[in-house]
C-alpha cells in the first residue's frame, strides 16, 4: 500500500491540506469585513499592513535622486533620454525617458515591464532601444509577441505623454537573472531580513516620484501602466502611492484562492517571488490590496483566454473591487474589461482603449 499520509505534498508541491489552509484565510482587514467603517481610516490601517509586509522600513529621510543624463537624442520627433538616478538607498539605476516635442509640463506615465521569463530586456520591452543596441532584436520580438508589434511607450509619447521605464532588479542592465536562480535570490533577500518583492514595490514608488519630480512633467497628472507582472506592479503602486493619479493594469488580477489551484503558474515558485509579500494574505485578499487605490481611477484589462488566471478569479476580483469603489460613490472611476478571444497579451485594441482611458484621467485632467 503506497498511499501517502494526509500531511504530505501534492504533485503540484502544495501541501495536501492546502484546502484547509485556504479556508482559514478570511481576509479580516478587507473593506466591509474590517470593523473600521470610516474609509480613510481603513485605508490608512490597511496600507500600513501592506507596507509592513514589504520588509522595506522607511529611513525617515529623503534620498536625493541626483539624476544624470547619459544620452539624449531626438528621433521621430521624440526626445529620448537615458537617465541614471538614485533608485533606493542601495544604489542607482538607469531609465529610458521619452518626451514629446515642446517644453511641457506633460502628463506622465511610469511604464512597468513584465516578467515573461526573459531577463535580457526589461525597460526595452516597452520603449524601443536605439538602433545599433544589441537589445533591439529581442525587444522587437517581444513587441511582436505581446503588443501587436507596438512599443507601448513610444506610442504613448507620440500621444503627448512623458514616459519612463526602469529595469527591475535582475532585468537588462540590472541582470540578467536566470529563471532557475530566482528562488535563491528571493531566499537570500529573506535571510537578509528583506524581500525581493518588497524591494520591487519600493523601487516602483521611487521611480514614480522621480518621474513626477522632473521639470518636464506635471506631478498632478502622473499615472502608471503595466502588463502581466507589470500590471501587478501598476495596481500595487496605485495602492501604495496616494499621489498617483491613475493606473492601468493589464493581465494581472485575480482572487488568491482562485489563483492557488493545481496547475497555476504561481505554484511553480520562481516568478511568484517577485509578487510575494509574506503573511499579507492573512489580512487582505489581492483585490482588497488594489482597493487601497479607491476612489482614484483604475483600469483593469484581462483576456478571457488568459491561462494564467481563472475566469472565476478574475470575475470575483473585479466584483470585489467594484463594491469598494461604489461604496465611495466612485463606481465610474473603476473600469474592468475582459476581452473574448484574447489571451495573456496587450494587443493594439487593448492599448487603444487604455490610451483613450488615460486621456480622460490624465491628459484632460
Amino acid at each position: 500500500m503506497n498511499r501517502r499520509p494526509s500531511g504530505s505534498l501534492t504533485e503540484d508541491l502544495l501541501p495536501a491540506f492546502h484546502q484547509r489552509m485556504k479556508d482559514e484565510l478570511t481576509f479580516p482587514l478587507a473593506w466591509g469585513t474590517s470593523p473600521i467603517r470610516d474609509f480613510p481610516r481603513w485605508r490608512e490601517a490597511a496600507r500600513a499592513e501592506v507596507e509592513a509586509a514589504l520588509l522595506q522600513p522607511r529611513t525617515g529621510e529623503e534620498i536625493p535622486f541626483a539624476p544624470e543624463t547619459l544620452d539624449e537624442r531626438t528621433t521621430g520627433g521624440l526626445r529620448r533620454r537615458t537617465v541614471e538616478f538614485t533608485l533606493s538607498r542601495y544604489g542607482r539605476a538607469r531609465g529610458l525617458l521619452l518626451l514629446p516635442p515642446g517644453p511641457g509640463p506633460f502628463p506622465a506615465v511610469l511604464l512597468l515591464h513584465d516578467h515573461g521569463a526573459r531577463f535580457d530586456i526589461g525597460k526595452e520591452k516597452l520603449i524601443r532601444p536605439a538602433d545599433g543596441d544589441s537589445r533591439l532584436a529581442p525587444a522587437l520580438e517581444w513587441a511582436d509577441r505581446y503588443f501587436g508589434g507596438r512599443f507601448v511607450g513610444d506610442a504613448l509619447a507620440a500621444r503627448g505623454y512623458a514616459v519612463l521605464a526602469v529595469d527591475a532588479l535582475g532585468w537588462s542592465e540590472r541582470g540578467p537573472l536566470s529563471y532557475e536562480d530566482q528562488q535563491a535570490l528571493a531566499a537570500n533577500f529573506f535571510n537578509l531580513g528583506s524581500s525581493l518583492a518588497g524591494l520591487m514595490a519600493h523601487e516602483d514608488l521611487r521611480a514614480a516620484a522621480f518621474l513626477a519630480s522632473l521639470p518636464e512633467t506635471d506631478s498632478a497628472r502622473t499615472g502608471a501602466l503595466g502588463f502581466s507582472m507589470g500590471g501587478y506592479r501598476a495596481w500595487q503602486l496605485a495602492a501604495l502611492c496616494p499621489d498617483l493619479r491613475a493606473a492601468v493594469a493589464v493581465s494581472w488580477m485575480t482572487t488568491l484562492k482562485e489563483m492557488m489551484v493545481p496547475g497555476n503558474n504561481t505554484l511553480r515558485g520562481q516568478s511568484a517571488f517577485h509578487m510575494l509579500h509574506p503573511g499579507l494574505y492573512r489580512h487582505l485578499d489581492i483585490p482588497d490590496i488594489a482597493s487601497l487605490a479607491a476612489p482614484r481611477p483604475l483600469l483593469f484589462q484581462a483576456g478571457a483566454e488568459d491561462d494564467l488566471f481563472t475566469p472565476e478569479g478574475v470575475a470575483r476580483a473585479h466584483a470585489r473591487m467594484r463594491a469598494v469603489w461604489e461604496s465611495q460613490g466612485a463606481g465610474e472611476r473603476l473600469t474592468t474589461t475582459v476581452r473574448p478571444g484574447h489571451g495573456h497579451v496587450f494587443t493594439p485594441d487593448m492599448q487603444d482603449e487604455a490610451f483613450t482611458w488615460l486621456d480622460t484621467w490624465l491628459a484632460g485632467a
